[in-house]
């Protein structure tokens, strides 16, 4: 059996197999492992449509075109953040991922409502519903690697404040 070592008791996992002969340790590193690579995968769609529509003409809207590449490239180094990270450090980059998703939705959102920098965008505008769908995912999925990653240390933190 392949253990991961970790200095921190409350993030150690026992590798013990349960009913069934499920490996808890291998089911988590399985949960990881899918997340990151689900949580890059909609960052760089994210990316990916930003930069389509900014070749696509986006370009062209003075402040908004350049904040569409500037979201592609974000979205490009948040993608290999998530999947590059060292396990300590996933939480926060799955975290600045979600941020970075949820706040594109936002942008979006604003646009379609009241306009955002002078912008108005149109729900028939290419790729807006993928583009929400695209963004709503990627900040659930990140959000919830962000919170599954930084359980064991708010635990460990609780409990040496709980005790004193």
């Amino acid at each position: 059996m392949n253990r991961r070592t970790d200095s921190d008791p409350a993030r150690r996992d026992t590798g013990t197999a349960g009913a069934g002969g499920y490996d808890r340790q291998r089911g988590s590193m399985v949960v990881t492992l899918g997340g990151r690579l689900v949580g890059a995968a909609l960052l760089v769609a994210m990316g990916w449509i930003h930069l389509d529509l900014y070749n696509t003409g986006y370009r062209t809207i003075a402040t908004i075109g350049a904040l569409f590449l500037l979201n592609a490239v974000l979205g490009a180094l948040a993608a290999l953040a998530v999947l590059a990270v060292p396990r300590r450090w996933l939480g926060w980059a799955s975290l600045i991922g979600a941020v970075l998703q949820a706040g594109t939705l936002g942008a979006l959102l604003l646009s379609l409502t009241v306009g955002l920098l002078g912008f108005h965008e149109s729900t028939t505008a290419p790729l807006v519903t993928t583009t929400i769908v695209v963004e709503l995912a990627g900040a659930v999925v990140l959000l919830a690697l962000a919170v599954r990653e930084f359980r064991p240390q708010l635990r460990a933190r609780a409990s040496r404040h709980g005790s004193d």
